[in-house]
């Protein structure tokens, strides 16, 4: 977590996503295509670095092979989730007087998960360049097929899942539930590939 969030990659991130948001706001398109690529700065390609400098060897027998994929997984995601959480947080704050009513747990999750994505990515491509623009390619996808295919299928447009404009079962609770089962899959992923690739080191 010290190496996710006391980074120049975490800073870089929070000051874009603040940024974005006081000069445009929530709801424009710089804002949403930004999500999926800031959030993935910080920690998605930490297992590459690893792995790539050698240090993987020294970081093993301290701590085991679950606990180092699981450690590596929940301070992307938790970092990731923690950088747009704060950047939503400061926007809130800039907007004192005005009518802005936001949810941070949804842009926190909603961050946790494109980060993930990343490292998922990263995991199963080997590749820091697949990480950083493949959370960016399949949210697109996502947005490219909702606004021009299955338009009433609202809860595959991602961006409904930190800025909601529909009614969902369960409220804000159901969007939380969504995005925990789709995290929840993506660590099976994650943790099946580290795995396998580790086991080889």
């Amino acid at each position: 977590m010290k190496r996710a969030v006391c980074s120049v990659n975490f800073l870089i991130g929070l000051l874009l996503e603040i940024f974005i948001l006081i000069k445009c706001g929530i709801e424009t398109d710089l804002f949403t295509v930004s999500v999926p690529v800031a959030v993935t700065l910080p920690y998605a390609t930490a297992w590459i670095n690893d792995y790539q400098s050698g240090f993987l060897k020294a970081y093993l027998p301290r701590c085991g092979i679950p606990a180092y994929i699981a450690g590596k997984f929940f301070a992307c995601g938790i970092s990731g989730g923690s950088m747009l959480g704060i950047a939503c947080f400061v926007y809130l704050h800039t907007q004192a007087g005005k009518d802005v009513k936001i949810n941070i747990a949804l842009f926190f999750l909603s961050g946790m998960l494109w980060a993930v994505v990343a490292a998922a990515l990263a995991a199963v491509s080997n590749s820091r360049y697949i990480a950083y623009g493949g959370s960016f390619v399949l949210f697109y996808v996502l947005v490219i097929l909702h606004e021009r295919y299955f338009e009433e299928l609202y809860c595959l447009y991602p961006v409904e899942w930190y800025n909601p404009g529909h009614t969902w079962i369960f409220d804000d609770m159901g969007i939380i539930l969504l995005c925990a089962a789709i995290i929840l899959i993506i660590f099976f992923i994650y943790y099946e590939t580290l795995r396998r690739r580790i086991e080889r080191v």
